[in-house]
């Protein structure tokens, strides 16, 4: 009798150790399917992932292509002959002040085009919150000291914006904005003539790559204390 339990007592510890061993089995089995599915999902997210990235630098390489030729025959000689006869005239077309920014950016002083057309912009604003928010950027980017893209302008011209900045008007950068004119015309716009850019475009060239240059010495404000600003010229 006592055998008898003992033999019984050995065998349901056995079937007990094999349901344990099973059940482990089972579930390693389980996480090991669950690994092997979570590691497929992610290969097949890591391959669209891929194609996507591959689908869109296709997409910018064929546009960045295109764009340029487009552009390159959008000026004919006889236009860009005429930008030769004032600066005001190469401001007032498209192309002509694509160009010219593409010319500042070889010299590294493209701030000063970016402010001009900055201040254009402002003077077409109409709300009063407008307004204020457009004035506070571009004081912040181009006129506070140590500015990201800080303009060459005298300190009286700076301190007059710097006080009347809390509250704007249109008026507010006129001034600024005609200094920077000013050192663009009597400096910028005369080499501008003499460059690759330009001379490329009267004669009829393809665009080339263009060099970047050493930042050439500006004409500071200073030295145009005694030239009135003419605000008319962007009314």
């Amino acid at each position: 009798m006592e055998t008898s339990l003992v033999f019984f007592s050995h065998l349901n510890m056995c079937e007990s150790k094999e349901k344990t061993f099973f059940k482990l089995m089972h579930g390693t089995e389980k996480e090991e399917t669950s690994k092997e599915a979570k590691n497929r999902a992610k290969e097949k997210r890591n391959r669209l992932s891929l194609l996507v990235q591959k689908a869109e630098l296709h997409e910018e390489t064929h546009s960045s292509r295109s764009r340029p030729l487009a552009r390159e025959t959008s000026v004919s000689p006889e236009e860009a002959v005429k930008w030769g006869e004032s600066f005001d005239k190469l401001l007032c077309h498209r192309d002509g002040l694509d160009a010219f920014t593409r010319f500042l950016k070889t010299e590294f002083s493209e701030e000063n085009i970016e402010f001009w057309i900055a201040c254009e912009d402002f003077k077409k604003s109409k709300e009063p919150q407008q307004i204020i928010l457009k004035a506070k950027a571009i004081y912040e980017k181009f006129i506070q000291n140590d500015a990201p893209q800080e303009v060459n302008l005298d300190f009286h011209t700076k301190e007059v914006i710097t006080k009347s900045i809390t509250h704007p008007t249109l008026h507010s950068f006129d001034a600024a904005q005609s200094r920077v004119y000013q050192l663009m015309e009597q400096d910028s716009y005369t080499r501008f003539l003499k460059s690759d850019i330009y001379l490329d475009l009267i004669e009829g060239r393809p665009k080339r790559p263009t060099n970047l240059r050493r930042r050439s010495r500006s004409f500071t404000c200073n030295e145009f204390q005694d030239v009135k600003s003419d605000v008319a010229i962007w009314l």
